[in-house]
């Protein structure tokens, strides 16, 4: 099974889930870390390649979670978020990509 790595505040966002999307999630990011695909997941070229969502609804709302796994054999949780509109929120998507910059930088630099 392939180990997880949080960056940023991206395992405290994940936390801060309500529970049912908090299990789901969970549950997905387990399925991932065994090679499986999430059950409910797209890519997300707009912040880089090899990088997806997985996500989330429940009667509290939506929730995404951000990952990669393409880089140093781990899945590494870009970043998760309630999302709040139909359209992701510019500053979702700046986040992430700014977080998947520093993994590209750790992946150069041979960590």
């Amino acid at each position: 099974m392939k180990q997880i790595e949080f960056k940023g505040t991206s395992l405290k966002d994940l936390r801060g889930f309500p529970e049912a999307a908090r299990n789901e999630a969970g549950y997905e990011l387990r399925e991932v870390q065994k090679g499986n695909e999430p059950t409910d997941w797209k890519p997300m070229s707009s912040i880089g390649v090899g990088v997806k969502e997985i996500r989330v609804k429940d009667e509290q709302g939506i929730f995404r979670v951000v990952y990669v796994v393409k880089y140093l054999e781990r899945v590494i949780v870009l970043h998760a978020f309630q999302k709040k509109t139909e359209k992701t929120a510019k500053k979702d998507l700046d986040l992430a990509k700014q977080r998947l910059k520093l993994v590209l930088e750790e992946v150069e630099n041979g960590k």
